[in-house]
Parts: C-alpha cells; sequence; structure tokens
C-alpha cells in the first residue's frame, strides 16, 4: 500500500478510524532531513502495509494538523493508536528506529485491547 497523503479532510478516515497502529510523517517540500527521511517511510510503507497505516501530512498545508500535533520541528514522525498519540520522534532517522516507533504503538494497541 502506497503512503497516504493525510489532509484535515480525510485525517478521522485514515488515522482516527484505523484497526491498525499509524505513523504519520509531518513534512515539508523544502526541508532537506524530510527528503531524507522519505524513502524509509515509503519502503515501511510496502513492506508491512498489512500491519501499519502510513500516511504523510504536509506541515505548509495543512497548517491545523501541524498545530493540533505541536510540530515545531520537521521532519517529525507520530504515532498513532486506536485513534489515541503512542509516541513521536523529532528529526531523521533510520529504518530501524522507524520500526521501533511502530512496533511500540503497537505493544500499546495489544495492551489496550
Amino acid at each position: 500500500m502506497a503512503v497516504i497523503q493525510v489532509t484535515e479532510e480525510n485525517f478521522d478516515e485514515v488515522v482516527m478510524k484505523s484497526q491498525k497502529p499509524v505513523l504519520l510523517d509531518f513534512y515539508a517540500d523544502w526541508c532537506g532531513p524530510c527528503k531524507m527521511m522519505a524513502p524509509i517511510v515509503e519502503e515501511i510503507s510496502e513492506e508491512y502495509a498489512d500491519r501499519y497505516v502510513i500516511g504523510k501530512v504536509n506541515v505548509d498545508e495543512q497548517p491545523s494538523l501541524a498545530l493540533k500535533y505541536q510540530v515545531m520541528s520537521i521532519p517529525m514522525l507520530v504515532t498513532m493508536n486506536l485513534g489515541m498519540f503512542a509516541g513521536k520522534n523529532v528529526g531523521a532517522i533510520g529504518k530501524a528506529q522507524v520500526l521501533e516507533l511502530l512496533e511500540n504503538a503497537a505493544k500499546m494497541r495489544d495492551a489496550s485491547v
């Protein structure tokens, strides 16, 4: 499954109603570290489509979502679980760290079910 472009309009459907843990990549087109993260996020979305929902939020186009999640620096990754905040990371990180964020969100999910 491809990365989903998350907007204010589809946020509830994609994120809040998801039955899978969600990764949101808050980014901007002009951001160098964000461009470094893009292939990692894309790769995870393809390899783990059955386990996770992967979304991208352009902070320039969706300022209300950036404000809602208090995005002060990008790239910022946020994990959600059953519509609840599960974790975040600010700055560029490797694939293993992104997967760890998602696994922690999944563990929260398992504990709450």
